[in-house]
């Protein structure tokens, strides 16, 4: 709309001013066909195209799919990573380590009736415990999840409750003889549930999740490029720390309940921070969309992954480096085909049209100026083919 009517024109008055102002015929024929032929309005068409092709499917190679092509503009100004906990850091894959209780075996049972229809990992790590050292696990009478908290239900007749201490207080369950424990416990990087029947602490169940294997070396390579890594999980603040230490992570936000997960990206956002949010799981679909930056494991939940503008196929926590550097040059070679496309015309229309053919005698033919123009072309494709010796 703008680039080819200027062409035009130039052409026009090139060819004006050297027939109607130095009376010259075939120099004005020459100059104004050599303006038009050696303009490349190509190379700015494809400056931003090439590279965005090349960059995607370089990512897609490494196991990287960007969805949405402009978060690379966003990815410059990127200044904080925020990786939920479970499933994304760690393997999600939680096994019960420890039971605290008089009678082991009777808490381990109750907790399981009361947690056999829940969907959480949790939950569903003690129902395996359970059945693992043949204990029959029946049904609740009833049953209900509360997020960010635990679960409620009936067993046998009796009120129980499994969750953290904000459920139990809630209750007005006092925890207090169990505090040492379950301490202890979460020094230690355990998750752990409280189990209280008839309105009292019975005991406590802890459960582990083991980090991924190169979580540690992906949070590495964040700081290394100068970005702030922070850890966001629903634990109790001693065992998100104990999990954060282990992986070098130096800003935790604990105990936060799915609901909050998108008000935390909000908070930081209102800090003029530029977020990228890492997770999988559908509680943190709405953290990804708020994000500057959504990035979904591939290995999440359909909703994760359809919220995010990244998504990592391969389930491993270094493509998130991966993904940003290949972002950022990608961009890189899209501005440098624009600043190219740019200067070869500021400066070879001019030449074209004749400006130092009075002083130096320069004057480029039309058949040097159609090539010339094809050269410009290939000199854009070829930077953005630069992008394939991209490694992560």
């Amino acid at each position: 709309n703008v680039f080819v009517p200027v062409v035009v024109t130039m052409s026009i008055v090139t060819f004006a001013v050297w027939f109607f102002i130095f009376g010259n015929q075939s120099l004005a024929l020459t100059t104004m066909v050599a303006v038009l032929a050696i303009s490349c309005p190509c190379a700015l068409g494809i400056a931003t195209p090439a590279a965005i092709m090349i960059g995607v499917g370089k990512g897609a190679e490494n196991g990287v799919l960007i969805k949405n092509n402009a978060v690379l503009e966003v990815v410059k100004n990127l200044d904080t990573v925020v990786f939920d906990k479970t499933g994304t850091l760690t393997k999600g894959k939680l096994d019960v380590t420890d039971i605290v209780a008089d009678d082991r075996r009777k808490i381990l049972e109750v907790a399981a009736i009361a947690e056999k229809w829940s969907e959480h990992p949790i939950g569903q790590a003690i129902v395996k415990k359970a059945e693992n050292e043949g204990i029959s696990v029946a049904e609740p009478e009833s049953f209900d999840a509360l997020p960010g908290f635990g679960v409620t239900g009936e067993v046998k007749g009796k009120k129980v409750l499994i969750g953290n201490r904000a459920l139990m207080k809630n209750n007005n369950v006092s925890v207090q003889q169990l505090e040492n424990e379950i301490e202890k416990l979460e020094s230690e990087g355990k998750t752990v549930l409280i189990v209280a029947v008839k309105g009292k602490a019975a005991g406590a169940i802890a459960v582990s999740d083991t980090v991924k294997e190169h979580s540690k070396e992906a949070i590495s390579a964040l700081q290394k490029m100068g970005l702030k890594v922070i850890m966001l999980s629903g634990d109790t603040r001693r065992t998100a720390e104990a999990v954060a230490k282990q992986l070098g992570i130096d800003e935790v936000l604990a105990e936060v309940v799915p609901a909050q997960k998108v008000d935390e990206i909000k908070k930081l956002q209102s800090q003029g921070r530029f977020v990228a949010m890492v997770g999988d799981g559908i509680n943190d679909a709405p953290a990804i969309t708020q994000a500057n930056v959504g990035i979904a494991i591939g290995s999440g939940t359909d909703v994760a992954v359809d919220s995010g503008d990244i998504v990592l196929v391969k389930d491993d926590p270094r493509d998130v480096a991966t993904s940003i550097k290949l972002s950022r040059k990608t961009l890189g070679k899209i501005k440098q085909n624009l600043f190219w496309a740019f200067f070869y015309n500021i400066i070879m229309i001019p030449l074209a049209a004749g400006v130092l053919y009075s002083t130096l005698g320069v004057l480029i033919p039309p058949e040097a100026a159609a090539t010339s123009m094809i050269l410009s072309d290939i000199t854009v494709v070829g930077n953005s083919m630069l992008l394939r010796r991209f490694k992560p």
